[in-house]
């Protein structure tokens, strides 16, 4: 059924679908994020949108900061010759002007690409070539010397846009212009066509490609996946009917921009909600970023909340003896009470209450050190995480939660709610949002916040559709009788034993990566007698094992060397053996000794390892172990 304005409810002050799924999707009576961006720089004025340091202090920044940098952007793509559907590229670390590139080059009908910082110029090239990008955003000197390496290959490059201009005072190139001068030509552009701005965001349809998103490229070539105008607000409104935000809230935004799950949580759905984004100074000032915007919801990938437990246990461990009892007694009330809110159960008053002492002379002053004393909400996605991990943070006073997405579905599927929890799956589909299970296990969607299809590649769109209009995701799982998602690998690496065994390598890595000894994992398997698996352990707590044992050690090298570590990684390996059949069991395994970072191949932006990689780099360790 169409919507009318009378088949809307009012979620936290903002008007949304009271149906969300059905057509038009509308937030606050727009159907175009493009249209909702002018309506709340228009109403929030000179109110605070986003906050960023500069010199190490908090600067705000308003609403109609946001738009009038947005406008000028925008009408200087135009100046300089942006056609309506036409790519424009950033690659930038997350700030404020990321989101007045990605607002401004929509707004006057053009398609917002993001580019990974960790890109080399080869990759870079690619996704230049491949979405026909008319202009570059660069932040600096860094991200300029990769187009200027690859400039050749891109000559339908029209323009660089460089963001900052420091140590590039003296640049003289045909194509590069600073980011203040763009703004100018926007200002005279405004001046000799008032209205235009306005004019162009009227012409935007609700079924024009807004985003060009490309996929992390686990295996073989990225691909780039067109979100609409539709999309993404159909995935604002299921999103805000899931897990409201407050236009009081704050979030900190760290996580890659290019990367879908960012862009929902810190630019479309705090625009929804008139909510505040705070920048994160880079990735490796996340953690005191943390404490100094102390946000109202965070997410992160798994890896973060790992490294953030680890943190406490290095700090519970050195602590007086007196400080460590009272941490574990503190965490065991917390843990205590957390079972039975996990379970949607009201804790008894004597557990409520043994809580309360805790939490009032212990947990409430760490939650204030981690930045989480306001937190209402953690949210984690992108790869599995351990029950237990979450169970923790519960324990603590922070409610945590799984939730499931990816590019092609806006990067919103299905959530667990603080409410409706349960442990080991990744939630219910949001409101407006159906999943079902294909024949062979498949996890499928439906709903407004599919994708429109690959860029250019109408056979690979073709693939990723069933004939009834479904998106294939390429996961495997099942769903249980209350409507609770589990995810239980990606098809394509289903593993087929030699004596024919089909393995799904996911759930036995998820186990093994439950250890906070154990980063990551990959199990290998295809085509051979018995599994075995390369392991990446977790630096700071493996390192604190091997200080609190007097295991010598000198480097990350020889740390994974050492006998007492390859023996305590091969307990984990055996607990987690006992868990499954003898043929999933893991015969043997080897550590990768290379500690690997986004910018490393191996790993995706977003920290997961892209197999085919891991095994072709690592051959020589696989083949010792048949």
């Amino acid at each position: 059924m169409n919507l009318q304005s009378t088949d809307q409810i009012e979620v936290n002050g903002v008007m949304l679908n009271a149906v969300p799924g059905s057509r038009p999707a509308l937030v606050d009576g727009c159907d175009t994020v493009v249209k909702l961006f002018a309506r709340r720089c228009a109403e929030m004025g000179h109110k605070t949108a986003h906050r960023e340091k500069d010199l190490g202090i908090w600067q705000s920044h308003s609403w109609r900061d946001y738009w009038d940098h947005a406008k000028w952007l925008g009408l200087g793509l135009r100046a300089l010759g942006l056609k309506r559907g036409e790519v424009v590229s950033i690659l930038s670390e997350d700030r404020k002007e990321w989101l007045y590139a990605d607002m401004g080059i929509q707004c006057v009908g053009g398609i917002a690409s993001g580019v990974y910082t960790t890109d080399s110029a080869s990759q870079l090239e690619y996704i230049l070539r491949d979405s026909d990008s008319r202009f570059l955003f660069v932040e600096g000197d860094e991200q300029l010397d990769k187009f200027l390496e690859i400039e050749d290959l891109a000559p339908q490059v029209l323009k660089v846009i460089i963001l900052e201009q420091e140590g590039l005072h003296d640049l003289r190139h045909d194509k590069c212009v600073f980011l203040d001068e763009l703004y100018e030509t926007g200002r005279v552009f405004e001046a000799e066509n008032p209205g235009f701005f306005e004019a162009e965001i009227e012409q935007v349809q609700p079924g024009d490609t807004g985003l060009l998103i490309y996929t992390s490229g686990t295996t073989g070539a990225p691909k780039g996946a067109m979100l609409s105008q539709e999309n993404i607000i159909g995935a604002v409104v299921s999103g805000a009917h899931a897990l409201p935000t407050l236009p009081t809230d704050q979030q900190l935004c760290f996580l890659p921009l290019c990367h879908i799950l960012e862009r929902d949580v810190s630019v479309y759905f705090p625009l929804a909600a008139r909510a505040t984004v705070n920048f994160a100074e880079s990735p490796e000032t996340v953690f005191d970023n943390l404490q100094e915007v102390s946000p109202s919801h965070f997410t992160a990938v798994p890896r973060v909340w790992e490294k953030i437990y680890s943190r406490v246990l290095v700090l519970a461990q050195e602590a007086t003896p007196a400080g460590r009892l009272a941490f574990h007694l503190a965490q065991r009330a917390g843990a205590k009470r957390a079972d039975y809110l996990l379970a949607g159960k009201t804790p008894p008053a004597l557990v409520s209450a043994y809580y309360a002492v805790w939490d009032f002379l212990v947990l409430r002053n760490l939650r204030r050190m981690l930045g989480m004393d306001k937190m209402r909400r953690g949210a984690t996605g992108a790869a599995p995480i351990s029950p237990e991990l979450i169970k923790w943070y519960w324990s603590i006073g922070v409610k945590l939660i799984e939730g499931y997405g990816m590019t092609e579905n806006a990067g919103l599927a299905t959530v667990n709610l603080p409410g409706d929890n349960k442990l080991g799956t990744v939630g219910k589909p949001v409101p407006g949002f159906h999943v079902r299970i294909a024949e062979d296990g498949e996890i499928q969607t439906f709903g407004l916040n599919n994708f429109q299809g690959y860029w250019r590649n109408n056979e690979k769109t073709a693939e990723t559709f069933t004939e009834d209009g479904w998106l294939r995701t390429g996961d495997v799982g099942r769903v249980d009788e209350d409507g609770f998602l589990t995810i239980t690998g990606r098809l394509k690496d289903i593993i087929i034993t030699a004596g024919g065994k089909n393995i799904t390598p996911a759930e036995i890595e998820s186990r093994l990566k439950f250890s906070h000894y154990i980063s990551d994992a990959v199990v290998i398997g295809d085509r051979r007698k018995y599994l075995s698996c390369l392991v990446m352990i977790d630096q700071e707590n493996v390192e604190k094992f091997a200080q609190d044992q007097k295991i010598p050690f000198s480097d990350f090298v020889s740390l994974c060397a050492a006998q007492e570590v390859i023996d305590l990684i091969g307990r984990e390996v055996e607990a987690v053996n006992k868990e499954f059949a003898r043929v999933e069991q893991i015969k043997d395994f080897r550590l990768i000794n290379v500690l690997l970072t986004a910018e490393d191949e191996e790993l995706t932006a977003t920290m997961k390892l892209k197999r085919s990689l891991v095994e072709k780099k690592h051959k020589a360790l696989i083949d010792e172990m048949y």
